[in-house]
This record gives structure tokens, C-alpha cells and sequence, in this order.
């Protein structure tokens, strides 16, 4: 869609492009998603004969508008509507708008879903699972073993699992540096089953698996390369798929369930938005809606008068 923009817009694009990725350090995907977005939007603009410099108000909610007629989700549209809100932002400094249209765009509020997660029993199932599969000291199920142990240990993000290099990993003092959102880097404790499972992986899986061009990284894949995450993805639900009567809990499921598992047990919200790198504590409030979900459901179960 880039390519049939006009040639100005185009460059305003690139320019923009450059901006989130090496002024605001965004991953990949964040840049990539914003500026699809950003050229969805002006390619519904140039068929109302409009450019960057024309992006108005009107142009900005009929856009959101033909999204949700296609079938757009209120999750979808947030996300959209602030990426072209950053972009007409960024535009207006950059004097290719006259004004901010973005600032008075609003979206549809998003759908605030309670997260799937594991009940703290399903979670010691799925480890013991794995672990089992790890004995017979195969490289690839050590691998798979401490991926999953470290994930429900720290909550980490997939994308700053595949991140880590060895240098990250602390394992006297059973401690993770990983770099999350916004290149921010943040030290992660874990503890000692996620330390055994990774002291087995590094000194008696991975140079197994290691090449002489091999990456420093933690975890590596079947040819030696960094491990990414889609494989990470089908590892964390080959595991919980080995426990019966749980199914549908990826690498983020396991990352759910860390944070809920850490307020059940009395940990504070600012510590638990601390550990999962959340830059506002309204997404870490998330979790306390599972908690009162689960603390009605024993209350119901329970109490003599609760009927």
C-alpha cells in the first residue's frame, strides 16, 4: 500500500518510520504495525484527493469508521487510532500538518477481557510435565523445560525471553536483565526450580545445539541460531497441552498467570508492575479483577451464608 502513495507522502512515511524506530527505539513489530496503520490511513485519504497536509478530523474518523465496517475489533481500533494520534503528533512538530487532528480523535474504548491463566495447581502440573520430559537429559527437552520454568518464573515478555544472552542471566544471584518495550531494561529475580532447569540447559544442553556462528543467546534453536518466538509459542502449549483438562495458555498465558499467582499470594501491585515492566499500573490492575474473580468463586464455594 506504501508504494501507491504519492511520492511526498511517501517520504513524510519513511520519515516517520525513522523516527520510531531509532528516536523512540519501538521494536519491529510496533514500527511495522504503526506504520501500517499510518499508510491505511492516508491511503483512504488519497481517495478523498488528499495528501498528509490535508489530514483532517473528518479524515481521521471516517477511516476509524470504514475499519469497524470491515469488522475491525474496539482492541483493533484503539491500536489504530493511536498510532495515526502518534503520527499526526509527530507531523504537526515536524510542521507537515497545520494542526493536530489526532487530539481530538476518539476511539472506541477496548473490550477489557479477563486474561486466561493457569490455577496455581494447573501451573506445578505443567512444570512437573515438563520436567519429566527433561530427564532422559535430551538437549531439546532441557531447552523446552527451562524456557517454561523461566517464563512462569519471571513473566517476562516472549519477545525479552528471546532477547536474553547469557551475559543476562545472573545465576549466583538468580537474577534476569532483560530490555522490554521502549528498549527499558529491567533485573527480574527467579527462582531456584527456573535456576536448576537453566543451570541443566546451559551446561548440558545448549552446546549440543551450539554452532561456531552461533549467537550469545540463552536459547537456541534446532540449527543454532537464536531461538524466536513462534517456536516458543508451540513449546509453551506442547506443555500445557500435556496437562489434561488445560489447553489455550501461550508464553502471555504464562505471563497472566505469574502476575495473578503473585497477588493471590500478597505481593503489591507497584512490585508486580515493577517485575512485568508495565509502564502504567492500570495494566497491572487487570490482574486484580482475575483475584476478585477467583476470590468470589471460593467465597461462593466456601462460606455457610454465601447462598
Amino acid at each position: 500500500m506504501r508504494a501507491g502513495l504519492p511520492e511526498a507522502d511517501r517520504r513524510v512515511v519513511d520519515e516517520f518510520e525513522r523516527h520510531l524506530g531509532l528516536e523512540r527505539g519501538l521494536s519491529e513489530h510496533t514500527v511495522r504495525a504503526y506504520v501500517g496503520d499510518v499508510v491505511s490511513m492516508l491511503g483512504h485519504a488519497q481517495q478523498s484527493g488528499v495528501g498528509v497536509a490535508g489530514v483532517d478530523l473528518g479524515i481521521l474518523r471516517s477511516w476509524l469508521a470504514r475499519q469497524r465496517e470491515d469488522g475491525a475489533q474496539r482492541t483493533s481500533l484503539g491500536r489504530r487510532a493511536a498510532a495515526v494520534r502518534t503520527f499526526t503528533a509527530w507531523a504537526h512538530r515536524r510542521e507537515h500538518l497545520a494542526a493536530d487532528p489526532g487530539l481530538r480523535l476518539v476511539a472506541p474504548k477496548r473490550d477489557r477481557k479477563l486474561p486466561i491463566v493457569l490455577r496455581e495447581d494447573q501451573a506445578r502440573e505443567v512444570m512437573a510435565a515438563s520436567a519429566a520430559g527433561a530427564e532422559q537429559l535430551d538437549p531439546v527437552a532441557l531447552r523446552d523445560h527451562a524456557i517454561v520454568e523461566m517464563l512462569y518464573a519471571t513473566g517476562v515478555r516472549v519477545a525479552e525471553l528471546c532477547g536474553l544472552d547469557i551475559d543476562d542471566v545472573d545465576r549466583a544471584k538468580r537474577l534476569v536483565r532483560v530490555v522490554g518495550k521502549g528498549n527499558k531494561e529491567r533485573v527480574v529475580p527467579f527462582g531456584a526450580p527456573a535456576a536448576e532447569a537453566v543451570g541443566l540447559w546451559l551446561d548440558k544442553g545448549r552446546q549440543t545445539l551450539a554452532r561456531d556462528y552461533s549467537p550469545p543467546a540463552v536459547w537456541l534453536g534446532a540449527r543454532g541460531g537464536r531461538l524466536q518466538p513462534a517456536s516458543v509459542r508451540r513449546i509453551v502449549r506442547d506443555a500445557v497441552d500435556a496437562v489434561s483438562g488445560v489447553s489455550g495458555v501461550g508464553p502471555h498465558g504464562m505471563r497472566h498467570s505469574a502476575a495473578t499467582h503473585l497477588l493471590e499470594r500478597g505481593a503489591d501491585l507497584r512490585s508486580v508492575q515493577e517485575l512485568l515492566g508495565h509502564a502504567t499500573l492500570s495494566t497491572t490492575q487487570l490482574y486484580t479483577h482475575v483475584t476478585v474473580d477467583r476470590l468470589k468463586a471460593i467465597h461462593d464455594r466456601t462460606h455457610p451464608r454465601s447462598r
